[in-house]
């Protein structure tokens, strides 16, 4: 399950996401989803007001700030991976946290090992 909490600190965070309107400009394609239990993989999200509840915790930024790149969209087809290059691409969201720890993080972008957030790894398609 992938549930996320909006932290009001970056401090707090564990990744740096910037929320983009246009599909092109995104890294991930998410599908914003009702329960918990329909949150599965790292593209189809459950947005929680409770901290103790979520498994990341986000921070949304610019888009120069940030790790990874966010469009929303409207059906559970369109969610997955984009940019199947992405260094969080291929692994579930949760595991994006042990990643960040381990001091592999870099800008977000680029030519850094593969590896990362849900989704499957697949163009388009969420993991289900």
């Amino acid at each position: 399950m992938t549930r996320i909490y909006q932290s009001p600190s970056m401090g707090d965070a564990q990744v740096r996401v910037a929320f983009v309107r246009s599909i092109g400009q995104a890294d991930l394609a998410v599908h914003r989803v009702s329960s918990w239990g329909l949150a599965r993989g790292g593209a189809l999200w459950y947005i929680t007001r409770n901290k103790q509840d979520a498994e990341v915790y986000i921070y949304p930024c610019s888009p120069g700030m940030a790790q990874l790149r966010v469009c929303f969209v409207g059906s559970y087809g369109q969610a997955g991976w984009i940019n199947t290059d992405h260094p969080l691409a291929n692994k579930f969201f949760r595991d994006a946290r042990r990643w960040l720890r381990d001091g592999e993080q870099g800008a977000g972008h680029g030519g850094a090992q593969l590896g990362g957030l849900g989704g499957g790894g697949k163009v388009m398609g969420a993991k289900y």
